[in-house]
């Protein structure tokens, strides 16, 4: 069964996320089994921000003081490095080739404590940056426009996104529904859920900005697959529980 994004009839507004620095050492890692009585004490790590640069890509964030991070793939090589004293880490890696789906974890011993989302890099950190949250709207680390970003669980969408930290509301709406506004956060982050039948098209409003959703329709299973679609990528992806989720993320030109 797939687990929902959300519920609720028409629109539900909501909140999301922060900022950081700290210390180093890329390199493949042994992967431990996520398991333990380790987990019930630590706190996974945090990803907080992906600076991208011609020599390659700094990620940094938030963990336990002394503890050690882990950036692994399914399968492939991992990016490792140890919190300094206030809990901040660093981790430097070279650009990938390809596409790159990383899942944080605290390291403890043979003991690993991986964090709810994942660290998507699309196109070397060309293409957009971005933390797929399961349950939650995904949240975009590079410069995105101000609809970041449109999750699908298949029933509804979720459109979120960044404005001025000034801003009272943001205006929202999907195909020919009623505007509604959005509420940012402190930090100008904003999410809205927008209900639609269908896994189709349709057009997205924000601040008077379109926006042409392609829709999820040639979403399949829960393997991950990122793909050009309208003016953005469509990324396919595994939520809670093996859960199929579709997100879509608009070019920063849009």
């Amino acid at each position: 069964m797939k687990r929902r994004i959300a519920s609720g009839a028409a629109v539900g507004l909501a909140l999301s996320l922060g900022l950081v620095t700290g210390c180093t050492e890329p390199g493949p890692v042994a992967t431990p089994t996520p398991s333990g009585p380790a987990s019930s004490w630590t706190a996974p790590p945090r990803i907080t921000s992906v600076s991208v640069a011609a020599d390659g890509l700094t990620v940094r964030g938030l963990a336990d003081p002394g503890g050690r991070v882990v950036l692994r793939q399914e399968a492939g090589a991992a990016y490792a490095a140890s919190s300094d004293d206030d809990g901040r880490f660093e981790i430097r890696m070279a650009a990938p080739a390809e596409d790159l789906l990383l899942i944080p974890e605290a390291q403890v011993g043979q003991d690993a404590v991986p964090a709810p989302e994942q660290l998507l890099i699309l196109r070397g950190g060309n293409g957009p940056i971005v933390l797929l949250r399961p349950g939650r709207a995904s949240l975009r680390l590079d410069s995105a426009p101000v609809l970041a970003a449109i999750d699908s669980d298949g029933r509804v969408l979720l459109a979120s996104g960044r404005t001025g930290s000034t801003a009272q509301s943001v205006p929202v709406s999907v195909g020919s529904a009623p505007v509604m506004n959005a509420i940012p956060d402190a930090d100008g982050r904003w999410t809205a859920v927008l209900n639609r039948a269908g896994a189709g098209g349709v057009t997205v409003r924000v601040r008077g900005a379109a926006f042409d959703y392609p829709g999820d329709s040639a979403a399949s299973g829960g393997a991950f697959s990122a793909e050009r679609a309208g003016s953005g990528w469509r990324v396919r992806w595994k939520g809670a529980a093996g859960a199929p989720q579709t997100t879509w993320l608009p070019d920063r030109g849009s």
